[in-house]
């Protein structure tokens, strides 16, 4: 998985499954763009990923979450619930504001 900090007034989050990079779904009106210059950052392992989501969630950040893997691990981090949890073609997201 990529993770992106982006630094602004309130850091964003960027969590996005490697082999979505680059890529964009398209349902009815609604669009998910994977853009390479917004999600790559730093390739870590999920452990690394949840204690990254834990630790930014303590800051305030918010959180755009794309791909299975993503997914699961910000549940595991516990920064999402099913229910906050969208598809579009099939590819899970979620945003976050906390």
């Amino acid at each position: 998985m990529f993770v992106n900090i982006i630094k602004s007034c309130r850091d964003v989050v960027a969590v996005c499954d490697k082999e979505l990079i680059g890529k964009k779904f398209e349902e009815g009106e609604y669009q998910l763009d994977a853009k390479a210059n917004f999600f790559c950052g730093k390739e870590l392992a999920e452990k690394q990923v949840i204690e990254v989501m834990q630790r930014m969630s303590d800051e305030d950040a918010t959180f755009n979450i794309i791909g299975e893997k993503s997914i699961a691990a910000a549940l595991k981090a516990g920064i999402i619930v099913e229910e906050g949890i969208k598809e579009i073609q099939g590819i899970p997201f979620a945003l976050v504001l906390l």
